[in-house]
């Protein structure tokens, strides 16, 4: 098990280092801002849709490793699929995140590296705080996105 978590922590380390899709597509037809104030964390998260499919999707932002690969991994797992896709995958990787734990992540494909936060309730929010404002700004909601 030792060996696994090694694994997900190099994999986490590398998305926050180099994370994928950094920057600003163009074109951009919805945005969101997101901060989460215990950790710091910000993130903008710019999607271009067309006929309900998300095109391209990158986010910049500043923050700790987990936020950072978080928000990495979750535009590779999102470019491509429709919104209800996305929204899907949004609540089952929520659930395994902030719930009592019954969703096993290793269904939720290359999300599974974030497992270990599970352990620190704190560090969740990190983990979800790209994921909420992915949502605000795909139903372009209006305002920042905040986890408190």
């Amino acid at each position: 098990m030792s060996d696994l978590r090694e694994l997900y922590q190099e994999v986490i380390l590398d998305h926050s280092r180099q994370p994928r899709n950094f920057g600003k597509p163009d074109p951009c037809n919805r945005e969101a801002e997101g901060y989460n104030p215990l950790c710091g964390d910000r993130v903008t998260i710019y999607i271009h849709v067309e006929d309900d499919t998300i095109v391209d999707l990158c986010f910049e932002g500043t923050g700790c490793a987990i936020s950072l690969a978080s928000a990495s991994l979750m535009t590779e797992m999102l470019k491509g699929k429709c919104a209800d896709e996305a929204r899907a995958l949004f609540g089952r990787f929520h659930d395994a995140m902030a719930g009592d734990g019954a969703q096993d992540m290793k269904s939720l494909d290359k999300l599974a590296v974030l497992s270990g936060v599970r352990e620190f309730p704190m560090r969740v929010k990190c983990a979800t705080l790209p994921w909420h404002t992915f949502t605000a700004a795909l139903d372009q909601a209006y305002g920042t996105v905040a986890t408190e």
